[in-house]
């Protein structure tokens, strides 16, 4: 009897909190923009928790941790990663900032408290429901980047300055920073820009 009225409650709450979120969404529409609820970002944060199964969870990282390791992570991080991430890991940038739910400060105990094997699962696999791609290709080179990169996470909070302005240089850039480094340099090279001219009416 007590069981049957503790399910009743539960089940009971389930359906009011069902009933706030639809009326709050009922009125305020259900965009990206707005700041995630306590109860998203704890979804969020236990999605992340449950993506990898049991058996990789304790799985050891494979890669030692060396300069060498950590130069190419670094590179690859700066070129496939940091455009939601940020070069730091911090997320602030303007991908990471307009996902749902946010891309996360990847220095923090959140991801900090994560074992390798489960970083290295949401690499490969990514969450569902949330802005985190799956890079794994299923091949050897794929999977032995996704534990550099688990090294260079753990290496986020100690991230020096000259660290992220090496890093700053091997992020992808648009066309017109690729056009204004060109000006740049034939500028540097001594040779005029090209500017067209516009006849006087």
């Amino acid at each position: 009897m007590k069981r049957a009225v503790v399910i009743f409650f539960a089940v009971v709450a389930v359906i009011g909190i069902g009933a706030l979120v639809f009326l709050k969404v009922a009125a305020s529409g259900f965009s990206a923009k707005a700041e995630p609820t306590a109860i998203e970002k704890f979804v969020a944060r236990s999605a992340r928790r449950l993506a990898a199964p049991s058996s990789l969870k304790s799985r050891q990282n494979p890669m030692p941790n060396n300069d060498e390791v950590l130069s190419d992570a670094r590179a690859h991080w700066a070129d496939h990663c940091a455009s939601c991430h940020a070069n730091n890991g911090s997320g602030d940038t303007e991908m990471g900032r307009n996902m749902y739910p946010r891309a996360p400060d990847m220095r923090k105990s959140d991801t900090q408290d994560l074992s390798d094997g489960e970083l290295f699962f949401i690499i490969e696999n990514g969450i569902r429901l949330t802005g985190m791609p799956a890079w794994g290709a299923g091949t050897a080179k794929s999977e032995e980047d996704s534990w550099k990169l688990v090294r260079f996470i753990r290496h986020l909070p100690q991230l020096s300055d000259d660290e992220e302005q090496e890093m700053k240089k091997m992020n992808p850039k648009t066309p017109a920073e690729l056009g204004e480094e060109k000006e740049v340099e034939e500028f540097l090279k001594g040779e005029k820009p090209n500017v067209q001219q516009h006849s006087q009416h």
